[in-house]
């Protein structure tokens, strides 16, 4: 038996459910020569060239996983999902996706890789959908891409990497691409990238940047921007997803509400306004989470209650986080057999569209 493969004894077992992982990354082969030769011209800000100068250069087995299997979208990755029991992956071009390149180049490859994506769905159409990757660097041709994901290739939804260039979705000139998500009922997923320049010393100090720390807190920082900038008070049809437990907002939510009122009510910032609603009700309304690397009942159960049972959905991370046991973990979750469902199979089918 090959080290990527598992026993039956290890494989979860048959359930009244399917099990829609919602987080799940690829990469056309050439992407990865693009980002080699972004390296080697040293066009790369800092958090990009450490995190894939160092997937690039390291022999470690998870990083040569991790590149192996995100340019795989046959074979191989369907064994992977038949045994952790994956009846269905929606496919994310991985992070940063096109967002690391510049407008040009991002407009595009974004169409290249969402052709790809396309092809790969038609040949297993009963095992993958996917999302729309977008340029935000020309938010005009991202809403284009929008439009052609959602009328001629069938994708579900928008894939979004937290900052470009170390400039937020929550800047006016961006809102282009809220306008195409409401206009063609797209969902957004908010998808973590390495902090940018101004924010990411701090944590490589310390080694703390990565998904460990740092990802999570910008992009938290990103959906908190989007918030509070007042996108959903022009945009309220507009649903977006956040991964890992929600980037911790979530648990943050009480606070939130709490100082955020506070500081408007003070004037101290000239870029914070009032909002129509609160952090939390943006949370509630217009966001969804996934448990994307996060195979932690406690917190499953918290967001569910925080959120609503039909908000939260399951997702491995895959190929970045791809256990086994997590599944059969998730499985073995103490809770009705009804929000199980709705946690692994019936939220995603909503929000995705997708029928069977």
């Amino acid at each position: 038996m090959s080290s990527n493969e598992v026993s039956p004894q290890q494989r979860p077992a048959k359930v009244d459910y399917l099990r829609i992982a919602t987080e799940e990354a690829f990469a056309p082969p050439d992407l990865f020569n693009m980002y080699r030769k972004l390296l080697a011209d040293g066009k790369a800000d800092t958090g990009f060239a450490s995190l894939w100068g160092f997937h690039f250069s390291s022999q470690a087995p998870r990083v040569q996983h991790i590149l192996k299997y995100n340019q795989d979208l046959d074979k191989l990755r369907i064994q992977h999902m038949d045994e952790a029991g994956i009846d269905m992956q929606v496919l994310s071009l991985t992070s940063p996706g096109v967002q690391a390149f510049d407008a040009e180049t991002a407009v595009d490859y974004a169409i290249t890789a969402n052709d790809y994506l396309a092809e790969a769905i038609k040949k297993h159409p009963t095992r993958f959908v996917g999302l729309t990757a977008i340029a935000p660097q020309n938010p005009a041709a991202a809403a284009k891409e929008i439009e052609r994901g959602a009328t001629k290739l069938g994708l579900r939804g928008i894939i979004v990497n937290s900052h470009t260039h170390g400039e937020y979705l929550s800047d006016p000139k961006y809102w282009d691409i809220f306008a195409a998500a409401e206009a063609f009922d797209m969902p957004i997923y908010l998808h973590p990238s390495s902090p940018p320049p101004k924010m990411i010393e701090p944590f490589m100090e310390v080694g703390l940047d990565g998904a460990v720390y740092g990802f999570g807190v910008e992009t938290g920082l990103s959906a908190l921007r989007i918030m509070t900038s007042g996108v959903f008070d022009k945009f309220p049809k507009v649903q977006m997803i956040l991964g890992h437990m929600g980037e911790a907002l979530p648990y943050w939510a009480y606070r939130l509400d709490y100082m955020h009122r506070a500081t408007v009510a003070a004037n101290r910032y000239e870029s914070l306004k009032p909002t129509k609603r609160k952090p939390s009700e943006y949370l509630r309304e217009n966001f969804y989470v996934t448990n994307s690397g996060v195979a932690w009942e406690l917190a499953i159960k918290f967001a569910q209650d925080f959120m609503g049972v039909d908000r939260v959905m399951y997702a491995m991370d895959y190929p970045y986080q791809h256990v086994v046991d997590e599944v059969i973990a998730l499985d073995n979750m103490l809770m009705n057999a009804e929000d199980k469902k709705r946690f692994f199979q019936t939220n995603a089918e909503r929000v995705f569209k997708i029928t069977r």
